[in-house]
């Protein structure tokens, strides 16, 4: 009899222990789940602080992935409470030296968590596990983290600087073949300009420098920009239309300049207070989301298929890469591409230039080919 009573109590503690953890993980999930649902005026915002300042002090390394989980669908307000209360809970396992690195390693690997959840998680894994870098970036080239991708990227530049030759030259092509920051593909780009290996920035990232081009339309006192010219209503490019100057036509427009932008008004001077609209087509292999990132100083709209998808009545911010990002999706087969481009009256030097860059790609930067 003396001798079932141990096994006895061991099995009520066991039980006990189970359904602390049980009542532990249902909190959790009630505070993750008050959290989440705050509505969209505000709806539930008391009970969701109440809850907020429960989880970051209560927060156990258990509760770590859940918080983690939890982000990867939340709106923006719940996603920052619910990153304060992993971070206050991490940072508690850190100092314990209870953090769950193996279920951190397993949630970054797993590609099906959002990027900024996952590099949120990798952060941390490092803290815990710094061996982990060695393991993760020989494999992050491709990831659809554009930070981790990053990181990898730079591990490879720092590599191939070290080296000499053929060496060399394999590290700088495996960098490139994750690129897709600017910064980097510039290094890289030197490297091998250095090294007489040819490099094309414009096959590299997919730019387009192929189009139709027709104008000038009016747009004197900027008036122009809501004004539906005829290319918004069908793209016709044997039609000749009446611009701000007399008939106009399309025009071939090709962009021979190494990062693919092109100058539109040497086809359309004079061109102060003024519009063209840039057409091309786009062929693509599946229906898949891209992103179309445009650069330009001036005023645009963009329709993609027809349909209106962005437009920024801005003149005169600037020109840089990737200024512009617009996410939306390709359509299997031929996608039509219309531009409206737009230039006011600023008689500035600096208010002078009339230039588009354009490309396609994915929700990292990397090139969208279409196909031949």
């Amino acid at each position: 009899m003396l001798a079932v009573r141990p096994r006895a109590c061991c099995w009520m503690l066991g039980c006990l222990g189970l359904m602390t953890t049980s009542v532990i993980a249902a909190e959790t999930g009630s505070l993750i789940a008050t959290i989440t649902q705050v509505g969209a005026r505000g709806e539930g915002h008391a009970a969701a602080t109440a809850a907020v300042r429960e989880l970051e002090t209560s927060a156990q390394a258990a509760d770590l992935v859940p918080l983690l989980k939890a982000m990867n669908s939340a709106a923006p307000l719940p996603a920052n409470w619910l990153r304060g209360a992993f971070e206050a809970a991490a940072d508690r396992a850190l100092s314990a030296n209870s953090l769950p690195t193996a279920d951190l390693d397993a949630f970054v690997r797993d590609r099906s968590n959002t990027p900024r959840v996952r590099r949120l998680a990798y952060e941390w894994l490092l803290k815990g596990d710094p061996e982990a870098e060695t393991r993760f970036l020989p494999t992050l080239l491709d990831d659809p983290s554009a930070e981790m991708r990053r990181d990898a990227v730079a591990r490879l530049i720092g590599q191939a600087r070290e080296q000499t030759g053929d060496e060399a030259l394999k590290l700088w092509r495996q960098a490139l073949s994750g690129a897709v920051d600017e910064d980097q593909v510039d290094a890289i780009a030197k490297a091998l300009k250095e090294l007489d290996v040819p490099f094309n920035r414009v096959q590299h990232f997919g730019l387009l420098v192929d189009w139709h081009v027709i104008g000038p339309f009016d747009n004197v006192d900027q008036k122009g920009f809501p004004v539906a010219y005829p290319p918004e209503e069908q793209v016709d490019l044997n039609a000749e239309y009446t611009g701000k100057l007399g008939p106009v036509t399309w025009q071939q427009l090709h962009s021979d300049e190494a990062d693919g932008a092109f100058d539109i008004a040497k086809l359309t001077e004079p061109h102060k207070g003024a519009i063209d609209y840039l057409y091309t087509e786009f062929k693509a292999g599946e229906e898949l989301p891209v992103e179309f990132r445009l650069a330009t100083a001036n005023a645009w709209k963009l329709w993609v298929n027809g349909e209106l998808v962005f437009a920024r009545e801005e003149y005169h911010r600037g020109m840089r890469f990737d200024q512009y990002i617009v996410p939306g999706k390709l359509q299997a087969g031929k996608n039509t591409i219309l531009l409206k481009v737009c230039q006011n009256e600023q008689d500035q030097d600096w208010a002078q230039r009339w230039a588009v860059q354009f490309r396609v790609c994915d929700v990292t930067g990397k090139a969208v080919h279409q196909m031949p």
